[in-house]
């Protein structure tokens, strides 16, 4: 399990990020671009990871991975030069989403996380840092390239036609499907409940009771609650705007007020700060879901999709209307997003059980009937999915795939020009590889002019 845990944290932060310990052990640097150092770690960590997927083969497969990492080392030295700056913001944003992605694979436990890693949430986020920031300096370099990239008809045609007949790829059966996902919505009964019991244990508080003994026995958050509430070490952005703001605004050793989050009621315990860090701990009290709430939305969205299929609302306008708003689809006017392919295609054998069967028989144009699902953290929403395209195993052609060879088109036309800036930029950039790996068949360009 913690190999497979392991494995998934390098999917979600890059192969360049799997062990802290790594650049302890080995500190060689085996190249330079610019002002950017490459270490032996950084090249062993990569083809460990591609070891471990059974995508390695020696030397040949080292040499690749040093040729990709001057690569992009080469755009963050440049993006330095250009002065293109990555707000913390940014790098908050995507710690956090990966970080995300990390703990709904163990089911949100922060605990769990760190017998895996020796590390809370919040110190492998520091650790981290650096390496998300120069990743987004890299994208965001690579994106002022190739911002202006476009294909016109006739280079689709043209890119289409250069492709051998026997080696156009064949698609399977493919859909592409949209979504209306209706969230129960609490009751306020509910809601006074979970501030009655909140407003009890902050009474509890202001007597004198410990703080950590009355959150391991109340607090609703299973990622604290254990530990007393204790959130660890966490710099701003971290926490959602109600919870940071009253966070921040308390001094050392204050509790606060009853704070209500889209989580729920919060009780808050700063217990030091450091500039823009904080450590603090909290008690959460979450109202619940009823019963009755679940039938009134499952009513709801019965509803809507009687509007829909009557002709008396569209489904997009029903989208931008009713459909939860942190769900992706939301801004996609509805649109699923393949998580394998990040496209709008799934092949009808990759679809959940429970939507291939709700799909099978429909045409273009139907909508299911209100199914029950779960969102990433195992709360119960209600979801009616509409069959936007369907198309027959073919083979690729113009007429049914143009946006897709298009897409295809695109790429290659990218690859292309970044490919012919590297090689410009390598000649006015300096550059130092380690005599070890200067017998790699492609690192000549590399050598040039440099060494």
């Amino acid at each position: 399990m913690k190999k497979t845990a392991i494995l998934f944290f390098v999917l979600v932060f890059g192969s360049g990020i799997v062990s802290a310990q790594n650049k302890k052990l080995i500190d060689k640097v085996i190249a330079q671009v610019g002002s950017e150092l490459i270490l032996l770690s950084d090249l062993e960590t990569e083809y460990n990871y591609l070891k471990s997927m059974n995508q390695a083969s020696g030397d040949e497969t080292k040499c690749m991975i040093l040729e990709q990492i001057m690569a992009q080392k080469l755009l963050i030295d440049q993006a330095k030069l250009d002065s293109i700056e990555v707000s913390d913001d940014q790098v908050d944003g995507q710690l956090s989403l990966r970080m995300d992605a990390i703990l709904r694979q163990m089911g949100g436990d922060e605990e769990l996380f760190k017998q895996y890693y020796g590390k809370s949430v919040a110190e492998m986020k520091e650790i981290y840092r650096e390496d998300i920031k120069n990743k987004l300096m890299a994208e965001s370099m690579q994106q002022s390239l190739l911002d202006n990239i476009n294909v016109t008809p006739s280079e689709v045609v043209e890119f289409f036609n250069s492709i051998p007949k026997d080696s156009l790829p064949y698609f399977n059966s493919e859909v592409e499907l949209a979504q209306i996902i209706i969230a129960p919505e609490i009751s306020e009964k509910e809601k006074q409940r979970a501030y009655e019991t909140a407003k009890d244990i902050k009474a509890r508080l202001d007597k004198g009771e410990d703080f950590g003994a009355l959150a391991k026995k109340y607090s609703e958050d299973p990622g604290s609650a254990q530990n007393n509430g204790d959130l660890g070490w966490v710099k701003r952005g971290t926490f959602v705007p109600k919870f940071e703001a009253a966070a921040y605004g308390l001094k050392k050793g204050e509790t606060s007020d009853i704070v209500e989050t889209e989580f729920g009621y919060h009780i808050i315990q700063l217990l030091e700060r450091r500039g823009n860090s904080i450590h603090a701990r909290h008690i959460l009290i979450k109202p619940d879901i009823t019963l009755d709430d679940l039938n009134k939305a499952k009513a709801k969205l019965d509803s809507i999709r009687t509007l829909i299929v009557n002709d008396s609302m569209k489904f997009e306008t029903a989208v931008k209307k009713f459909s939860d708003k942190k769900s992706m689809s939301y801004n996609n006017n509805g649109r699923m997003t393949n998580p394998a392919t990040q496209t709008t295609f799934y092949e009808m054998k990759d679809l959940p059980p429970d939507i291939y069967f709700a799909i099978e028989g429909l045409k273009p144009g139907d909508v299911t009937s209100v199914m029950e699902t779960t969102n990433e953290t195992g709360e119960t929403r209600y979801q009616i999915i509409k069959v936007l395209t369907k198309t027959e195993p073919h083979r690729a052609n113009l007429k049914e795939d143009y946006s897709r060879i298009q897409n295809f088109a695109k790429a290659s036309k990218k690859n292309e020009y970044i490919n012919n800036w590297v090689e410009k930029k390598i000649k006015t950039t300096y550059i130092k590889i380690d005599d070890e790996y200067k017998k790699c068949p492609n690192i000549n360009k590399w050598l040039k002019n440099n060494n």
